[in-house]
C-alpha cells in the first residue's frame, strides 16, 4: 500500500489535442500563463474570476478579455477535460452523474438534495459527493468501486470540474462538498487539497472550508498531515467494524494500518486542530450491530469529540460480489433502530444517514460504472 505522498500513479496534464487545462489552476499559474502570452498581469485576476466566480461555460463568454486573447485561450487551453455523458435521477431527487475523462475513463459524481426544506420548499443544501480516483485500490468489500480497481488519480482540476459541472447542469448552487466519491482521498493528498484551496479560496466564490468533507478509509500518515498544515475542513473517518480482525476482514487496509494507529492519529489530529472528527458507520448483520459492538463504539468515541454517521448498507449485487462481499447483509430495520437508540444512551452521537440514490445506485458505496460513456447528454 503505498503512502498518501508517495504514490505513483500517471496525472492527467493536456488534454487529447495538448491544450493545457485552466480548470485547477492557481492564480499564480494563470499569471505565469498570461505573461507568456505578453498579456498585462491583471488578465489572469480576469481569467481566474471567470473560472471560478462566474463559472465562465467557454471562452466567448470571457467578454471582459479581448477577442484576439479568448482566441489564444481558445487554441492554447481548454475549460473541459471532462464529458458529462449520462446523468441519471432518483425518485428522491438524487442525480448521479457519469464523466469520461479525455483518456477515455469513467468516473461517476453525486448531487444529494438535503432532506431539510426551506420556506420556498427548496432543499436547504445541495451536497455534491466528489471522486478522486478512478476506481480505488482499496478493495473494501462492502463498496461496488473495489470492483473496478485502480487506474489512475484525479487531477484537482477533475475534481473541481464535477463541481462546475454538476451545478450547471443542476441549476443550482452547490452548498457542501464530501470527498465521498470514488476512490481514497488520502491516497491522491496532493491533488485533492489542491483541489479543496481552489474551493475555498474566498475570491473564488465556490464553498467554505467548513461546509467541505474529506473521508478516508484509514490512512494515518495522511490524517497527520492534515493536522500539521492546518487544514479546516472536516474529517470523516471510515470505521464499519471495531475490532482489528473484522475490520481487516471488511478493510484490508487495517492489515496495514490497524485501529491502534488509526486512533493514534485520530488524536494527534485532534490534539492539533482542536476539531471534532466524524465516524462513518454501515451496519451489517451480525457483524457489527451487537451490544458488544455498541460498548466498543462508545469507547472510541470517548476519545475525541466526535459523531457516528450510521449507514444503511446498500447492496452490491450488481457488482456479482464473491466471497465475504457475497455474504453481507443489511441490519434489519427494527435491529438497525434499536442499535441506534441503545447508542445513544450510552452516550454516542448518531446521525442515520439517508439511502438518497440507491434507486440508481447513488447511494454510499455504490459508485461503480458498469457501462461506457459514449452519448454525452448534459447541457
Amino acid at each position: 500500500m503505498p503512502e498518501s505522498s508517495n504514490i505513483s500513479l500517471p496525472l492527467l496534464q493536456d488534454d487529447a489535442a495538448g491544450r493545457r487545462p485552466l480548470v485547477g489552476l492557481t492564480l499564480d499559474e494563470l499569471s505565469a500563463i498570461v505573461a507568456g502570452l505578453g498579456e498585462p498581469a491583471f488578465r489572469a485576476r480576469q481569467i481566474n474570476e471567470w473560472l471560478y466566480a462566474r463559472r465562465a461555460p467557454s471562452f466567448e463568454a470571457m467578454t471582459s478579455l479581448g477577442r484576439n486573447l479568448r482566441a489564444t485561450l481558445e487554441q492554447r487551453t481548454t475549460l473541459r477535460t471532462l464529458a458529462l455523458a449520462d446523468a441519471q435521477r432518483s425518485e428522491d431527487g438524487t442525480i448521479k452523474f457519469l464523466f469520461r475523462t479525455h483518456d477515455g475513463l469513467n468516473i461517476e459524481s453525486v448531487l444529494i438534495p438535503s432532506e431539510a426544506r426551506d420556506d420556498q420548499d427548496e432543499p436547504k443544501r445541495q451536497t455534491i459527493c466528489v471522486s478522486t480516483q478512478v476506481g480505488c485500490p482499496l478493495d473494501c468489500k462492502f463498496c461496488a468501486t473495489a470492483s473496478m480497481r485502480l487506474k489512475r488519480n484525479l487531477t484537482a482540476g477533475e475534481i473541481v470540474e464535477q463541481f462546475l459541472q454538476v451545478e450547471r447542469y443542476a441549476g443550482e448552487k452547490i452548498t457542501n462538498i464530501v470527498y465521498m466519491g470514488m476512490g481514497e482521498p488520502m491516497l491522491n493528498y496532493e491533488q485533492v487539497f489542491r483541489s479543496v484551496a481552489i474551493f475555498t479560496e474566498p475570491a473564488n466564490e465556490l464553498v467554505a472550508a467548513r461546509h467541505i468533507t474529506v473521508s478516508t478509509s484509514g490512512i494515518p500518515s495522511a490524517i497527520r498531515q492534515m493536522a500539521d498544515e492546518g487544514q479546516k475542513v472536516k474529517l470523516a473517518v471510515s470505521l464499519h467494524a471495531l475490532t482489528n480482525g473484522m475490520r481487516s476482514e471488511l478493510m484490508p487496509i487495517n492489515r496495514r494500518y490497524d485501529l491502534g494507529e488509526l486512533m493514534d492519529a485520530v488524536e494527534y489530529y485532534y490534539r492539533k486542530t482542536r476539531q471534532p472528527v466524524t465516524y462513518e458507520y454501515i451496519l451489517f448483520d451480525g457483524w457489527n450491530d451487537t451490544d458488544a459492538d455498541i460498548k466498543r463504539l462508545a469507547k472510541i468515541t470517548r476519545r475525541v469529540p466526535s459523531k457516528v454517521n450510521v449507514i444503511p448498507f446498500h447492496e452490491i449485487e450488481f457488482t456479482d460480489p464473491t466471497g465475504i462481499s457475497a455474504t453481507l447483509r443489511s441490519t434489519p430495520r427494527e435491529k438497525f433502530d434499536l442499535f441506534i437508540r441503545k447508542a445513544r444512551e450510552a452516550g454516542v452521537m448518531v446521525m442515520v444517514r439517508s439511502s438518497s440514490g440507491e434507486d440508481i445506485d447513488a447511494a454510499c458505496g455504490q459508485l461503480a460504472v458498469k457501462h461506457d460513456a459514449t452519448s454525452l447528454t448534459g447541457r
